[in-house]
């Protein structure tokens, strides 16, 4: 009985994320703008400028720089969601509830991979509109790797809303952790050069590994592959483990630890 009760709390923490999504039209508009403009504004112009002298096609490059930076974005601001939840409602019961603050946590996760899964699919149709080439073994390996993607943004986005207070200091602090990470993991333009201090940084970014697995998806077998991407999937896939395991080992000791003291 508990256990159905644990589930039941996590599939309703879950589904009314997702749906609190689909209902904020600002929102949704708002998060398939910013990738657009990415793929065909900057994909477009870099490809008619620098594609042939670069050796790789930019609208492909950057379809998935905005990709990668989607889903984990969307899962790191979706789980700092949990500070202004507290003011509502619904999240007060569940708070109150006798529900662990772990399934709390995991409920988050599902929901905000679900809404970064959501938002992703547009994302997919628009690079096929644009003629990316994507074969549909390429396609079916995305799936997994944007659920990991989703998995290490809700992990890293919990350690930094554990850290926080208030939903005001949240906006600012989130804007700082990821406004870098947009440069240091490659989402606009090639890093394969870097100066030692910003190569220090991009290695410490959990988006840089997102964004490198999605390429290594899609430029696998093409001769471009050497030039794009930076790691192999093991070592990315390897990066983002250990990266989740201690987010989460982190994050989730700290939020429980701030519940339970409330």
């Amino acid at each position: 009985m508990t256990k159905t009760h644990e589930l039941s709390a996590i599939a309703a923490i879950a589904a009314r994320d997702l749906f609190k999504f689909l209902r904020d039209r600002n929102r949704v508009i708002g998060s398939f703008l910013f990738p657009f403009l990415i793929v065909v504004l900057l994909g477009g112009t870099a490809q008619l400028n620098l594609g042939k002298s670069v050796g790789f096609n930019f609208i492909s490059f950057t379809f998935t720089g905005a990709l990668g930076m989607t889903i984990f974005q969307s899962s790191v601001q979706g789980i700092a969601s949990l500070l202004d939840d507290r003011q509502n409602d619904f999240a007060q019961a569940i708070f109150v509830s006798p529900v662990s603050r772990y399934t709390i946590v995991f409920g988050k996760l599902l929901g905000e991979m679900m809404v970064a899964l959501a938002q992703a699919v547009p994302l997919v149709i628009l690079a096929l509109a644009l003629r990316v080439s994507i074969s549909p073994t390429q396609l079916a390996l995305m799936l997994p790797v944007a659920l990991i993607s989703c998995l290490l943004g809700g992990s890293f986005g919990l350690v930094a809303m554990s850290l926080i207070n208030s939903q005001q200091a949240a906006n600012q602090i989130f804007n700082f952790l990821l406004l870098p990470q947009l440069f240091l993991a490659g989402v606009f333009t090639p890093i394969t050069t870097l100066p030692w201090y910003l190569a220090a940084l991009s290695l410490l970014s959990p988006m840089r590994y997102v964004v490198d697995l999605f390429r290594d998806v899609l430029y696998a077998g093409q001769p471009a592959y050497h030039t794009v991407v930076l790691l192999g999937p093991a070592t990315n896939l390897l990066a983002m483990g250990l990266m989740f395991v201690v987010f989460m080992a982190i994050g989730t000791t700290l939020f429980v630890r701030r519940e339970t003291n409330r």
